[in-house]
């Protein structure tokens, strides 16, 4: 390999190919991917500092807007790890009715992403297909909750509505028709001479490299490892209900789409079992605001992965500290293991394979790089920093403008 024919390539934060702001540095000899060097915190929200400001009920409004479309699974995650601090339990009509909105949910994600990989991929038909019949389990989550994104379903001891006979019985028909649709895409997926040609042995990331990276999600269970929160530490009703981990490991893009599309398959059957067993009963239980002293640990199985959260009680009615890792961060080292060897065409769609959420995903820490050392500041010290910085730096800052 001839250093002289290598070039490093950005690719954003601001990109066409990207949906969200992150930074990639492609280390390309000609049309081929050698190296990648992900840069993260362009979308950095402080969602975890103002958790520390919220009240526990205010709280659960806030953790779900950490992502749109898994939402439910973030504040899902964030009642049970309240409960488990708090010492309550969620009656089981209610435990069943959270793990519905889960698999909802887990639903309209993958269906979301299939129709996202195919426009990466140029089938810009099969896309605007999955996406109109996606419709049909926005409307159960709509019917259900009253709204179609951040469903604010969940509540601490349980969920805030109950369905009606007249909910199951529509929410029952529309699996029905998912389920034939998405039959029919799994098999345009594997005959279709367009996709296999951009997805088999396309952004390969080999077993033990999944499990060396550590890889949650359908992006660990398309490389061949069987792991999955909901089969190996339940929670929620899944003890209770009959589905298969989905498992494939040709370890490229055409098995992080079956493995989706499976899924959706393997939802569907939980949905179906879920609407026809619900327990009887209240669907919450009162919770008293303030939360004793002490420290919790929850995860689920979010649609892109294992999704962990942690808070620390300090007695009050507000968190000491809220801590979540969502399963994106998680696989950013992956998804760059798989763009190694690729070529520069395939760079969309490799990245797309992880289902990337950046606004999941960002963290940020203060470093200084001469001395290594690492500190956080309040709201505060970093407006203050900020104008200290400007007075200091404004003719340089306000010359280079006028040079854009």
């Amino acid at each position: 390999m001839s250093e002289e024919r290598m070039f490093r390539i950005p690719v954003g934060p601001q990109h066409p190919a990207l949906k969200e702001p992150i930074n990639f540095t492609f280390i390309v000899d000609g049309e081929r991917v050698v190296d990648v060097k992900p840069r993260i915190g362009y979308n950095h929200r402080g969602i975890e500092k103002l958790m520390e400001s919220k009240t526990y009920i205010q709280g659960l409004y806030l953790i779900e807007r950490i992502c749109g479309i898994c939402s439910a699974a973030h504040q899902g995650c964030y009642a049970q790890n309240i409960e488990e601090a708090a010492g309550i339990e969620a009656p089981p009509r209610g435990v069943y009715l959270r793990t519905l909105i889960w698999e909802l949910e887990r639903i309209h994600s993958h269906l979301l992403w299939v129709g996202v990989a195919y426009h990466e991929i140029g089938f810009d038909t099969l896309f605007m297909y999955v996406w109109r019949d996606r419709e049909r389990v926005m409307d159960i989550l709509e019917m259900i909750s009253g709204n179609r994104v951040n469903y604010a379903m969940n509540t601490i001891g349980g969920v805030r509505r109950d369905v009606t006979p007249e909910i199951v019985d529509n929410a029952l028909k529309a699996l029905d028709y998912l389920e034939e649709r998405t039959k029919y895409y799994k098999k345009v997926t594997e005959e279709d001479d367009s996709i296999l040609a951009r997805t088999v042995n396309v952004g390969i990331l080999k077993t033990e490299d999944a499990k060396r990276l550590c890889a949650v999600g359908p992006t660990a269970r398309a490389s061949g490892l069987k792991v999955d929160v909901r089969r190996d530490d339940p929670y929620g009703a899944y003890d209770e209900l009959d589905f298969d981990v989905v498992v494939y490991d040709t370890c490229d893009l055409t098995a992080r789409v079956l493995v989706r599309i499976d899924e959706v398959l393997e939802s569907i059957k939980m949905c179906r079992q879920i609407l026809q067993n619900l327990p009887s009963g209240p669907v919450r239980v009162k919770f008293k605001r303030k939360v004793p002293e002490g420290e919790s640990i929850s995860k689920v199985e979010a649609p892109r992965g294992e999704d962990l959260h942690y808070v620390k009680a300090n007695g009050t009615e507000k968190p000491e500290r809220y801590k979540v890792r969502a399963p994106t961060l998680a696989n950013i080292p992956s998804v760059c293991e798989m763009l190694k060897g690729g070529y520069i065409a395939d760079i969309p769609i490799v990245f797309a394979g992880i289902d990337p959420c950046i606004a999941c995903t960002d963290r940020m820490l203060f470093i200084d790089v001469n001395t290594e050392r690492k500190w956080m500041w309040t709201e505060e010290e970093l407006r203050m920093y900020a104008r200290k910085w400007y007075k200091k730096h404004l003719k340089e800052v306000v010359r280079e403008r006028w040079k854009c």
